[in-house]
């Protein structure tokens, strides 16, 4: 059979027109979705899904149901309910008092001041770095030093050098303060002795400070659980798959966990009313 095709032109008599009159239709134009903190996002290559925990420098960041933190960029493919969407970034809100890492109120043009007598202890290198992170700005204002004790078994022979008093005090921060432990004995037997009304020892009741960044910004539900026949920083790096053979490691592996911790909103509880308490007490006239 011989079909006659005159007449007919699939594209057209305009020669200038564009397409062709049988292509599928254009896919609707996204709908434009402000982006901002909590919204659901799909996004459409790789199908990870997530809410949204940060946005910025052009990149949305996204953090799904098991704690996992995927970072894209504002123009990619994302959907909402099923739906394309175009991410639009909210305007810049008026400019209004600034806050520091630990949540408080940047006092306006603030300075550092001179040293205060009175200072904070830790019992290590990593907690200074912690505390410095979160409330530097604040301890600076207040002229509050933070210096590590390299172990709670040196604070007796601080305590003998200092000689604290009522206008130089002294707050300590000590890594795994629960009844019974080695650290609660030494803490009983401070507030028993002779500086007792000028030094707070309070603290945290985790195995270390590493344990007061919270799981969930690492991408894990909980922190690994260790046996005590290995040494606890060593059994979480081999956990994680993390280099460990030796204090580089170690170092390397803490700087990874510090790097994650953006605000106070990213430590435990237990860690962060022990440091305010501290700060009082070594701050109150």
């Amino acid at each position: 059979m011989t079909r006659d095709f005159s007449g007919y032109d699939r594209y057209g008599s305009d020669v200038l027109a564009t397409g062709r009159r049988d292509a599928r239709p254009a896919r609707p134009k996204p709908r434009e979705v402000r982006v901002e903190k909590g919204l659901v996002l799909e996004e459409e290559y790789s199908g990870f899904v997530g809410a949204v925990v940060r946005v910025g420098s052009g990149q949305v960041e996204l953090e799904d149901r098991r704690g996992k933190v995927r970072v894209f960029p504002l123009d990619s493919p994302f959907l909402v309910d099923g739906q394309s969407v175009l991410l639009k970034v909210a305007p810049a809100a008026p400019a209004g008092r600034a806050r520091t890492a630990s949540g408080s109120f940047t006092a306006p043009e603030a300075r550092a001041r001179v040293a205060r007598a009175s200072r904070i202890l830790v019992e290590g290198r990593h907690d200074a770095e912690l505390v410095e992170k979160v409330w530097g700005a604040d301890l600076r204002v207040e002229g509050v030093v933070v210096e590590y004790l390299s172990g709670l078994d040196n604070l007796e022979a601080v305590l003998a050098e200092v000689k604290p008093t009522a206008e130089r005090r002294l707050g300590v921060l000590a890594d795994h303060l629960v009844r019974g432990s080695k650290e609660s004995r030494i803490a009983e037997a401070v507030a028993r002795g002779p500086y007792g009304k000028h030094v707070l020892v309070v603290g945290h009741p985790y195995v270390d400070v590493w344990q007061s960044v919270k799981p969930s910004r690492l991408g894990l539900k909980a922190w690994p659980v260790i046996p005590r026949s290995v040494e606890w920083k060593v059994g979480i790096c081999e956990a994680l798959g993390w280099p460990h053979a030796d204090k580089a490691d170690i170092g390397m592996a803490w700087q990874r966990i510090l790097g994650t911790v953006r605000t106070f909103a990213d430590l435990e509880p237990e860690l962060l009313g022990r440091v305010e308490e501290l700060i009082d007490f070594v701050t109150a006239d």
